[in-house]
């Protein structure tokens, strides 16, 4: 009997193989987003500037101090005070500026009249309509304190406008008990001091300019005054000066240089021309006195004024800070420079030696970045500190011992950092000035490292 198959009998399934391609790719992509993210953070991001023509505009804003011939006249008898003469006006010698009033008669007299009603000529009106007008024309919000100006000026119109009233009073009251002040000389009248009255240039120092300490007393009309007090102060010269203090004394020594300069007033926008003289104290700091024979009634009032200093502006080729740095190389006398070599560069000859010690010499091909009227700034890659050069068809050795810095940037134009010197016309915070065209530096639209710091010497930037 035939025995049947036994059908129960498991084998093990042996699964195809299955390749999925979606996620070969995708493992790839993976992996070179990976390693494309970590070269760029770990691989130098060097930046190219191009060099283009420019300016730079000095920051020539300065606070200063105005010095003139001002005179202080105290008061003769003591009283209550009353001005006579506007604030900011020239009046002539002996013209009346103020009374004093002993007793206060005069006083109440004024404020008698000041309670009846009291009428303005067309004449009257119109000036203080001048003032307001002029006022609302050329108001700023951003110069608040033009508001107090306004505000003297008017009380000056009043005053002026009053005058009348007050001659008036003295002439209906008859008394003996009011006395007349009189100005001892011309000049303009300030309701003001400030104890800088007799300073000059060589008074200054630093501690002057810090407006915290700056007391400034204010003369007010009607005010109880006693003998010998202050009641009003005469400028007495259109001849006067405003003193800033500078950052060095190279800074001083530019402006001294042009004896003139011209100077904008911010207040006004006027403009003028300073001659200029120069202080330096004995903690260093530098002063500028630029003196003026005009605008003097302008700024009677102010002590502090704020100008610019209206200077040329520097054109050059303008590159940034960043790009900048310094560079050491072998110094050498000119004479010891020579061409050879398969393409005829510059070079040295450096003295040598034979395999059996007999002297000869080798040509050494360097660059040249600057030269002078009698040296040369030699590349230091390719020669050392105590090598001998020997001067062409001479005898005449020179032993290498010396190193200069220039500074410079590092020109990419060619696929690698190439130092170029650069003649620094004028410099801020962020760029600078360089001469164009010069024999070893830059010219207009090469391509420079932006980051000096990110760069080495003959490094190749692109691949």
């Amino acid at each position: 009997m035939k025995s049947m198959p036994d059908n129960n009998k498991i084998s093990k399934y042996t699964k195809p193989l299955n390749i999925n391609i979606g996620l070969i790719v995708f493992a790839v992509i993976f992996v070179y987003v990976v390693v494309a993210v970590y070269m760029f953070f770990t691989q130098k991001n060097i930046v190219p500037y191009e060099v283009k023509i420019g300016s730079l505009s000095a920051s020539n804003i300065y606070r200063g101090i105005a010095l003139r011939e001002e005179e202080i006249v105290t008061a003769e008898q003591a009283g209550y005070i009353t001005y006579l003469a506007r604030e900011g006006t020239r009046t002539g010698v002996n013209s009346p500026v103020y009374v004093i009033d002993q007793m206060g008669e005069l006083t109440a007299y004024l404020d008698r009249l000041d309670t009846e009603e009291t009428a303005l000529s067309a004449r009257d009106l119109q000036e203080l309509r001048t003032e307001i007008l002029g006022f609302v024309h050329d108001f700023d919000e951003t110069a608040f304190e033009s508001v107090y100006d306004f505000k003297y000026n008017v009380e000056g119109t009043v005053l002026k406008l009053a005058n009348f009233n007050v001659l008036s009073g003295i002439e209906e009251l008859g008394t003996q008990m009011i006395f007349s002040g009189f100005a001892p000389r011309s000049g303009i009248v300030i309701y003001s001091t400030d104890g800088f009255e007799e300073l000059v240039l060589e008074d200054l120092s630093r501690d002057f300019f810090n407006q915290q300490n700056y007391d400034k007393v204010q003369l007010i009309n009607n005010n109880l005054v006693g003998e010998g007090d202050p009641v009003f102060k005469l400028s007495t010269s259109e001849d006067w000066s405003i003193v800033i203090q500078v950052e060095d004394e190279n800074k001083a020594e530019e402006l001294l240089s042009r004896q003139y300069i011209r100077v904008k007033f911010l207040k006004n926008q006027y403009q003028s021309w300073g001659r200029v003289r120069t202080f330096t104290d004995e903690r260093g700091d530098v002063f500028v006195e630029l003196g003026f024979t005009n605008s003097m009634i302008t700024f009677c009032q102010d002590r502090f004024v704020d100008i610019e200093l209206i200077t040329e502006e520097e054109r050059g080729l303008k590159i940034p800070n960043s790009a900048i740095v310094e560079k050491e190389f072998f110094i050498i006398p000119a004479e010891f420079i020579t061409r050879g070599g398969r393409n005829n560069a510059f070079g040295v000859l450096r003295e040598a030696f034979t395999e059996d010690g007999q002297p000869t010499t080798e040509f050494i091909e360097t660059v040249i970045y600057h030269e002078t009227d009698d040296e040369l700034y030699l590349d230091d890659m390719m020669l050392r500190i105590g090598d001998f050069l020997i001067m062409p068809d001479s005898a005449d050795r020179y032993r290498i011992s010396r190193r200069g810095t220039l500074i410079g940037v590092f020109n990419i134009n060619k696929g690698y950092a190439d130092f170029k010197q650069i003649n620094i016309l004028y410099q801020n915070e962020e760029y600078a000035i360089v001469r164009s065209n010069t024999r070893y530096g830059l010219t207009v639209y090469d391509y420079i490292a932006l980051d000096a710091r990110m760069v080495h010497e003959n490094e190749f930037i692109y691949e």
